[in-house]
Protein backbone atom coordinates (compact mmCIF):
# COMPACT_ATOMS: atom_id res chain seq x y z
CA UNK A 1 0.00 0.00 0.00
CA UNK A 2 1.62 3.53 -0.96
CA UNK A 3 0.80 6.50 1.28
CA UNK A 4 -1.63 7.66 -1.37
CA UNK A 5 -3.64 4.76 -0.43
CA UNK A 6 -3.99 5.17 3.81
CA UNK A 7 -7.70 4.92 4.17
CA UNK A 8 -9.61 6.70 7.16
CA UNK A 9 -9.25 4.28 10.08
CA UNK A 10 -5.81 3.82 9.16
CA UNK A 11 -5.22 8.21 9.49
CA UNK A 12 -7.18 8.34 12.32
CA UNK A 13 -4.76 5.50 14.10
CA UNK A 14 -1.64 7.34 12.65
CA UNK A 15 -3.04 10.86 14.41
CA UNK A 16 -3.62 8.71 17.48
CA UNK A 17 -0.09 7.85 17.99
CA UNK A 18 1.57 11.14 16.79
CA UNK A 19 -0.94 12.72 19.09
CA UNK A 20 -0.04 10.23 22.14
CA UNK A 21 3.44 10.78 21.70
CA UNK A 22 2.91 14.45 22.00
CA UNK A 23 0.90 13.72 25.25
CA UNK A 24 4.17 12.25 26.67
CA UNK A 25 6.41 14.88 25.74
CA UNK A 26 4.78 18.19 25.68
CA UNK A 27 2.24 19.20 27.98
CA UNK A 28 0.09 20.94 25.23
CA UNK A 29 0.51 20.90 21.58
CA UNK A 30 0.66 23.90 19.48
CA UNK A 31 0.50 24.42 15.36
CA UNK A 32 0.40 27.28 13.01
CA UNK A 33 -2.14 27.79 9.84
CA UNK A 34 -2.04 30.37 7.66
CA UNK A 35 -4.78 31.26 4.28
CA UNK A 36 -1.87 32.51 1.91
CA UNK A 37 -2.67 34.90 -0.71
CA UNK A 38 -1.08 35.28 -3.79
CA UNK A 39 -0.88 38.89 -5.58
CA UNK A 40 -3.59 37.17 -7.31
CA UNK A 41 -6.52 36.79 -4.65
CA UNK A 42 -5.61 33.08 -4.83
CA UNK A 43 -5.35 30.62 -1.54
CA UNK A 44 -2.50 28.25 -1.47
CA UNK A 45 -3.92 25.04 -0.54
CA UNK A 46 -2.12 21.60 0.30
CA UNK A 47 -3.35 18.05 0.32
CA UNK A 48 -1.41 15.53 2.27
CA UNK A 49 -0.37 11.88 1.84
CA UNK A 50 -2.29 10.94 5.74
CA UNK A 51 -5.23 12.80 5.74
CA UNK A 52 -7.88 13.41 4.03
CA UNK A 53 -8.96 16.35 1.77
CA UNK A 54 -7.17 20.12 0.96
CA UNK A 55 -6.27 22.50 3.86
CA UNK A 56 -3.90 25.40 4.56
CA UNK A 57 -0.52 25.21 4.93
CA UNK A 58 0.83 24.43 8.35
CA UNK A 59 2.26 22.37 11.01
CA UNK A 60 3.56 22.31 14.52
CA UNK A 61 5.64 23.85 16.45
CA UNK A 62 8.98 22.55 18.18
CA UNK A 63 10.79 23.33 21.20
CA UNK A 64 12.43 26.91 21.19
CA UNK A 65 10.55 28.10 17.98
CA UNK A 66 8.26 31.05 18.05
CA UNK A 67 4.82 30.77 16.16
CA UNK A 68 5.99 32.65 13.52
CA UNK A 69 9.35 30.96 13.03
CA UNK A 70 7.32 27.93 12.35
CA UNK A 71 4.75 29.90 10.16
CA UNK A 72 7.81 30.97 7.77
CA UNK A 73 9.17 27.32 8.45
CA UNK A 74 5.98 25.09 7.36
CA UNK A 75 5.35 27.31 4.09
CA UNK A 76 8.65 26.82 3.24
CA UNK A 77 8.63 23.07 3.30
CA UNK A 78 4.65 22.48 2.29
CA UNK A 79 4.44 25.21 -0.84
CA UNK A 80 7.83 26.59 -1.42
CA UNK A 81 5.98 29.73 -0.48
CA UNK A 82 7.90 33.27 0.95
CA UNK A 83 5.86 35.49 2.93
CA UNK A 84 5.59 38.93 1.81
CA UNK A 85 5.66 41.27 4.57
CA UNK A 86 4.79 40.57 8.01
CA UNK A 87 1.74 37.98 8.02
CA UNK A 88 -1.50 38.58 10.33
CA UNK A 89 -2.44 37.12 13.29
CA UNK A 90 -5.71 36.31 12.92
CA UNK A 91 -7.10 34.39 16.00
CA UNK A 92 -6.08 31.23 18.10
CA UNK A 93 -8.22 28.14 17.89
CA UNK A 94 -8.84 25.11 20.18
CA UNK A 95 -8.23 22.03 18.17
CA UNK A 96 -10.86 19.49 19.89
CA UNK A 97 -10.31 17.21 17.12
CA UNK A 98 -7.17 16.35 17.46
CA UNK A 99 -7.01 16.46 20.75
CA UNK A 100 -7.89 17.71 24.18
CA UNK A 101 -5.05 20.31 24.45
CA UNK A 102 -4.03 21.55 20.68
CA UNK A 103 -4.16 24.63 19.88
CA UNK A 104 -4.20 26.53 16.54
CA UNK A 105 -2.43 29.64 15.64
CA UNK A 106 -3.97 30.94 12.51
CA UNK A 107 -2.19 33.62 10.09
CA UNK A 108 -3.26 35.29 6.91
CA UNK A 109 -0.28 35.89 4.50
CA UNK A 110 0.62 37.27 1.56
CA UNK A 111 2.98 35.19 -0.26
CA UNK A 112 5.11 34.31 -3.26
CA UNK A 113 6.06 30.98 -4.83
CA UNK A 114 9.64 30.86 -4.94
CA UNK A 115 9.14 27.44 -7.23
CA UNK A 116 6.78 24.86 -7.99
CA UNK A 117 6.56 22.36 -5.20
CA UNK A 118 6.85 18.54 -5.92
CA UNK A 119 4.83 15.99 -4.90
CA UNK A 120 6.01 13.75 -2.02
CA UNK A 121 5.74 11.48 1.38
CA UNK A 122 3.73 14.13 2.67
CA UNK A 123 2.30 16.33 0.13
CA UNK A 124 0.39 15.21 -2.58
CA UNK A 125 -1.01 17.59 -4.25
CA UNK A 126 -0.69 21.75 -4.07
CA UNK A 127 -1.74 24.73 -5.64
CA UNK A 128 -3.30 28.30 -5.68
CA UNK A 129 -7.30 28.45 -6.25
CA UNK A 130 -9.35 31.11 -6.58
CA UNK A 131 -11.49 31.35 -3.36
CA UNK A 132 -14.68 30.84 -5.84
CA UNK A 133 -13.45 27.82 -7.33
CA UNK A 134 -11.92 25.64 -4.12
CA UNK A 135 -11.18 22.17 -5.06
CA UNK A 136 -13.51 19.25 -4.47
CA UNK A 137 -12.92 17.66 -1.20
CA UNK A 138 -11.65 21.26 0.28
CA UNK A 139 -12.19 20.69 4.55
CA UNK A 140 -15.08 22.26 6.14
CA UNK A 141 -12.50 23.61 8.67
CA UNK A 142 -10.89 25.49 5.69
CA UNK A 143 -14.25 26.71 4.03
CA UNK A 144 -15.13 28.11 7.51
CA UNK A 145 -11.70 30.04 8.06
CA UNK A 146 -12.55 31.13 4.40
CA UNK A 147 -15.69 32.63 5.67
CA UNK A 148 -14.10 34.52 8.86
CA UNK A 149 -11.45 35.99 6.96
CA UNK A 150 -14.14 37.87 4.89
CA UNK A 151 -15.93 38.61 7.64
CA UNK A 152 -19.36 36.44 6.51
CA UNK A 153 -19.24 34.41 10.11
CA UNK A 154 -17.15 35.82 13.21
CA UNK A 155 -14.19 33.88 14.40
CA UNK A 156 -14.84 30.64 16.16
CA UNK A 157 -13.21 28.96 19.21
CA UNK A 158 -13.00 25.62 18.03
CA UNK A 159 -11.05 24.75 14.73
Amino acid sequence: MTTKEIRPWQSKLLMRIVHGYFALARGMTMGVRAACFDSSGRIFLVRHSYIPGWHMPGGGLERNETAEEALIKELREEGNLRIIGKPQLFHVYFNASASRRDHVVFYRAEVEQTAPRKPDREIVECGFFALDGLPDGTTEATRRRLRELSGEEPAAHFW
